[in-house]
């Protein structure tokens, strides 16, 4: 009983101290994430993100996450987003925590898997935090539905390991590869792309020689199953394109080919492709950093070297390694075939074929550090440790510095994305009103100026509408100007932002396009207030008239008069007989006339001087 006890609270201290060292390893991971996105926001949205939002907010829950007709059938995804969207509600600043969040995890995921293939804490940490590292991790991070792209790479990926599993332990592997097929069909409604990875399943299969007919036949039911929830839903079984197209209408042999190359090259380090592939192409990157990628690839070279020794050497265990390499390279290719085959290959679709080469070159490391006995798996317990683990941390660490060098500077110009600037300018749009003015921009007249932008009408009428948490922003206009000339005095109801595009930034001038148009010398207040003596420079309109709503709020007496002279000249006298009083003044069109006012009575019960003057009569003044 004793000697039951003993072992008990030895197997307890050992989870207990395996837990913090899990903890801290993703608190680790987490605070990285945190650290090399820290200049990646997202304060208001746009493109697919807004677009997405629209729908969140105008259709009901079931048709949002079953979108009977669309192009795409993505339920699972659907469902994740609505409630993302959901929690979130209008604090767009949380997206990018939530995006960083999730990719932690995903790296965390990496980092037990690594752990696991290479039996090594350290190579399965530094994988994970080359996953983070990534260049291609941009879009999981700056946009919202980078979610998609995330929840598919990490299936993925679950998936391979799963099978890897499976094909590695006849005894203990069963339940993985149920849980690969559920991974499977799960994976299809994130992103129908991944449902390439069919034949992986007959692959591993094959390896196993499984003689079980069930299992044979799971895969195909399931992805014939995927296929008829597709033609019900949305009328085919063909994926569709980016950008709008249809794969099958834009498939070129040779463009794939050719995508499929751009791909592989990146795996190496080496950018090909355009602004939606890569932030800076191989044919503008700095030669420090092309020999810094070239020493990547030659330590990657003399990992696969050792590991062709290690299988060439070990006979027992050969075609366990081959089987297993296989497993990853064929994964690996599928996932590039299937983004390929469309108008244009993005970089975030290499981001899980990269993951996987993390993955596979975890499994190296693992075969060459370890000598197993005949028929032991890597999960199995009684394998002996050469000096080959010494080599292979050695060397993953070489990559990973190298790495860290070329990673961090294709980073730096992550401006050079197709959407970054965009996002900064909507990121400022969203600052220079929701972040000013907070609800108060809700039933405003927002005017932007010249809009080079190209803001689109949809950005434009849904774009505020994400702030509201009733989802409507009613009465929130948004007005394209060419000038302030456009309009007329600046009302309390106004907003107008003009651009700034060397900082691809908004900026609020409405103080001073106020005061430019209407500018109190002495004597006039914002809340229309007039002293007894006041002086105001107006800017007319295009019509050169000057309106003006007098409203005297208190008891009058008789003989009160107002006298207006336009550019000292006297324009207008009126005898204020009546409570709300009307008068126009005519100018030249665009014409800034300066116009002073003379009161010869005052309000008497007014409960405040704001001059030496005494207020005197509210005044409106409005210029067309």
């Amino acid at each position: 009983m004793d000697k039951k006890n003993a072992v008990y609270r030895k197997r307890s201290m050992v989870w207990r101290y395996r837990w913090k060292e899990e903890a801290l390893a993703y608190l680790t991971l987490l605070s990285f994430g945190f650290l090399i996105n820290a200049s990646v926001q997202i304060k208001g949205l746009f493109l697919d993100d807004l677009y997405v939002w629209y729908w969140f907010a105008e259709g009901p829950f079931m048709e949002y996450v079953f979108p009977i007709g669309s192009t795409r059938f993505r339920a699972l995804y659907n469902f994740i987003s609505y409630l993302e969207y959901f929690f979130v509600g209008n604090h767009m600043n949380w997206f990018v925590p939530i995006n960083i969040i999730v990719n932690s995890m995903i790296a965390y995921t990496v980092y037990r898997m690594a752990r696991r293939l290479s039996d090594s804490g350290l190579i399965g940490f530094v994988s994970a935090v080359l996953y983070l590292l990534s260049r291609m991790s941009y879009y999981q991070i700056g946009q919202v539905y980078g979610m998609m792209e995330s929840l598919a790479l990490w299936t993925a990926i679950a998936l391979l390991y799963c099978l890897y599993y499976y094909l590695n332990n006849k005894e203990s592997g069963e339940i993985c590869y149920w849980a690969a097929c559920g991974l499977y069909f799960a994976n299809c409604f994130i992103h129908e792309r991944y449902m390439v990875l069919v034949p992986l399943f007959y692959l591993t299969l094959l390896f196993r020689r499984e003689r079980k007919l069930l299992k044979w036949l799971v895969p195909a039911a399931l992805f014939l199953l995927v296929q008829l929830i597709r033609f019900l839903t949305i009328g085919t079984v063909l994926p569709a394109g980016t950008g709008g197209t249809f794969v099958a209408e834009t498939f070129s042999a040779r463009q794939t080919l050719y995508f499929i190359f751009q791909q592989v090259m990146h795996l190496f380090g080496v950018n090909l492709g355009g602004e939606w592939l890569c932030p800076q192409p191989w044919n503008q990157t700095a030669l420090w950093v092309k020999l810094v990628v070239a020493a990547q690839d030659l330590t990657l070279l003399v990992v696969v070297l050792l590991f062709v020794v290690k299988i060439i050497k070990d006979r027992e265990n050969r075609a366990a390694y081959l089987r297993s390499a296989a497993l990853f390279i064929f994964f690996i290719g599928f996932c590039i075939l299937s983004s390929s085959v469309t108008v244009r290959v993005e970089v975030r679709w290499v981001y899980v074929s990269m993951t996987a080469a993390l993955l596979f070159l975890s499994y190296m490391c693992g075969v060459i550090s370890k000598h197993e006995k005949a028929g032991k798996a890597h999960f199995e317990k009684d394998v002996v440790h050469s000096g080959g683990v010494a080599v292979s941390v050695c060397l993953v660490l070489v990559y990973a510095a190298l790495s860290f060098l070329s990673e961090t500077y294709y980073r730096s110009y992550y401006t050079k994305l197709y959407f970054w600037y965009p996002q900064q300018e909507y990121n400022s749009l969203a600052e220079e009103t929701w972040g000013k003015y907070g609800e108060d921009i809700f039933g405003k007249k927002i005017y932007i100026l010249k809009n080079t932008y190209g803001v689109s009408r949809f950005n434009a009428d849904t774009f505020f509408r994400t702030f509201d948490k009733e989802r409507k922003a009613e009465g929130t206009e948004v007005i394209f100007a060419d000038s302030i000339r456009d309009f007329g005095l600046v009302t309390n109801n106004m907003i107008i932002l003009r651009e700034n595009p060397e900082a691809h930034e908004y900026q609020d001038i409405t103080t001073l396009v106020k005061e430019l148009k209407c500018e109190p010398v002495y004597g006039y207040y914002e809340d229309g207030w007039m002293d007894e003596n006041a002086k105001v420079r107006v800017m007319a309109g295009s019509t050169g008239r000057i309106d003006l709503e007098l409203l005297y709020p208190g008891v009058m007496t008789g003989g009160e008069t107002m006298t207006i002279r336009m550019d000292g000249k006297t324009a207008e006298t009126v005898d204020i007989d009546q409570s709300i009083l009307y008068v126009s003044l005519q100018a030249a069109p665009y014409q800034t006339v300066e116009l002073e006012f003379e009161n010869n009575f005052y309000l008497e019960d007014a409960l405040e001087q704001r001059s030496e003057d005494r207020l005197s009569i509210i005044v409106n003044i409005t210029a067309d």
